[in-house]
């Protein structure tokens, strides 16, 4: 993994603190949705990027970092642009990253519509794990890949299923929901 010319910052959104890493060519290598306040998404972020320090995000990323925000905010944002190094990604996941950043916000696939598109039919668990590795959510938008039922699924952020449900609804790809009706 790269850790030497890594830079990171931690920056609020409407779900809570989340962050950043890239490198001097404006390359993003991880992202993180919170971890329960600033400081842990540093230090989650510090233990995956090792001596990444704290500059001034420069034009491209504060860009991204705006998208990020308005996404979390609104439901909507354009990180279609955003240039991920996936030097350290499997393959496998590598395209299964590739197609579910094609689903805008607002829709969703199921892990075996991700799987069919792979030309990988019946893989659906892979995709499944594939998505629970991601090291760039929501630029990869995982939470936008749903069980065969259409139900939620797995999601490996803090808060589990309902910050997954949570992100949907804001995207419009959910109905929005009585916190009654939960599960």
């Amino acid at each position: 993994m790269h850790t030497t010319g890594l830079h990171l910052a931690v920056f609020p959104t409407a779900v809570g603190p989340c962050g950043i890493v890239w490198d001097a060519a404006g390359a993003v290598h991880g992202t993180s949705l919170p971890q329960g306040g600033s400081p842990a998404v540093r230090r989650a972020l510090l233990a995956r990027f090792p001596g990444a320090d704290e500059p001034p995000a420069p034009p491209g990323v504060a860009a991204t970092v705006a998208e990020l925000q308005r996404l979390l905010a609104h439901g909507e944002g354009d990180l279609s642009g955003v240039v991920l190094d996936m030097t350290d990604v499997p393959a496998f996941d590598r395209r299964t990253y590739e197609i579910v950043r094609t689903v805008p916000p607002g829709r969703t696939l199921t892990y075996g519509e991700v799987a069919d598109r792979l030309g990988a039919p019946g893989a659906a668990q892979a995709v499944g794990r594939a998505m629970s590795r991601n090291p760039f959510p929501p630029i990869v938008p995982c939470h936008r890949v749903l069980a065969a039922d259409g139900g939620i699924g797995g999601f490996s952020a803090r808060g589990g299923a309902h910050t997954k449900r949570r992100m949907l609804e804001t995207e419009g790809a959910l109905p929005e929901q009585s916190a009654l009706f939960d599960l």
